[in-house]
């Protein structure tokens, strides 16, 4: 057994959880089927710019999940509730048709 900081911790999910995460995705995508995702990305001036996870209320108004966010050709798996967005990252949400398109539609602030 190893003890990990947080950072620490944190590291090593990013280092593990970015390809387990694609990997998942593909295969509920062949067991699951209606679900779909969709990368919406946060414009420069958008109201999330600069805010956390938590207060787009994402999975809350839509039924969506946020799973994953690119940011600068980084991949972010599974970003906690206090992940503050950035403009330009583009984030990857899951979930049926609908909430995938309220939730990319709240994200792109429309």
């Amino acid at each position: 057994m190893v003890r990990l900081s947080g950072e620490e911790a944190d590291t090593l999910a990013e280092l593990l959880g970015a390809p387990w995460v694609v990997d998942r995705i593909a295969r509920l995508h062949d067991q699951v089927e209606g679900l779909i995702t969709e990368g919406v990305l946060i414009a420069a001036g958008s109201r999330f710019d600069g805010r956390t996870l938590a207060d787009t209320e994402t999975r809350t108004r839509t039924g969506a999940s946020v799973i994953a966010v690119s940011r600068s050709g980084e991949i972010i798996p599974m970003p906690r509730t206090d992940f503050r967005f950035r403009a330009g990252d583009t984030i990857v949400v899951v979930g049926t048709r609908d909430g995938v398109q309220a939730a990319a539609a709240l994200l792109a602030g429309s």
